[in-house]
Formats: structure tokens, sequence, C-alpha cells
């Protein structure tokens, strides 16, 4: 089973749609396939982005439905401590937690549609960064 951490723009797109990588990503996390790593930070995140407005707007959840769709997410979770932080290393600080998610679990993949702004540390940590759908093409 691949441990991977998904960037927040990965999850809302998977709420966004049913139709492309991020959801499908989603299933496979729900049938125990992939487990999703993360941070205290990174769950907090996660749960704010999703609750904005315009968010809400785009997907269509009420904020108790969030809640409730978190909650079950966060039980297929494996909870990562933040041990070494490494700051700053990106040149967005937003993508600072996802990065420090990945490196301390020693996760199998970022999975982000931000792969430029990963790259520079990818190299670094030795660190695989992929898109959704080239997950979902990568054998096991």
């Amino acid at each position: 089973m691949k441990r991977v951490v998904l960037d927040t723009n990965v999850l809302t797109a998977g709420f966004r749609s049913r139709r492309g990588a991020s959801f499908a990503l989603l299933n496979l996390i729900a049938e125990g396939q992939l487990t999703p790593l993360v941070t205290t930070a990174l769950f907090l995140e996660y749960e704010a982005v999703l609750k904005r407005p315009e968010q809400i707007a785009a997907h269509g959840f009420s904020p108790e439905r969030v809640d409730r769709l978190l909650s079950a997410f966060a039980t297929l979770c494996e909870p990562v401590d933040v041990k070494f932080r490494w700051r700053p290393q990106l040149a967005d600080p937003q993508d600072e937690l996802v990065l420090e998610a990945a490196v301390n679990s020693r996760a199998d993949a970022l999975v982000t549609y931000n792969i430029k702004d990963f790259a520079p540390a990818a190299k670094i940590f030795d660190l695989l960064i992929l898109r959704p759908a080239a997950l979902l093409d990568k054998p096991e």
C-alpha cells in the first residue's frame, strides 16, 4: 500500500468533481489502497480551505457536511509527527507544511497539482512529487 501526502489542492479538487484523478485517489483511500499521511497542521489546513465560502460554493457541501467527510477521512489517515523543520525551502510558505508532512513521514509520494513549487525540495529530500493522474498510472 502506498503512503502519500496529499496537497490541499488535491483534496479540494476531489471534493469539487467526481470525474477527475483527485476523486479517484479519494476512492482508493476509501478502499484502503492508499494511506494518506497527515500532520495536525496539514489536516487543519484541509478543514480551513474546504470551508472557505468559495470552496463551499464550488463543491456544494455545507460546513457540517465537510466536518463529517473530514471525520471519515481522518479515520483513514496515518498521523505524522513533525520532528524536523527545514524552513524555508519553498517559495510559498503555505507549501512548507505539506513538505514537512512528506519528509517527516518518509512518504512514497507527495501528490500535488503544483509540481514546480515542490521541485527544489524534491531534489534536496529525494522526494517523489506526482500529479494525481501520474500516481494513478504508476504501478505498485
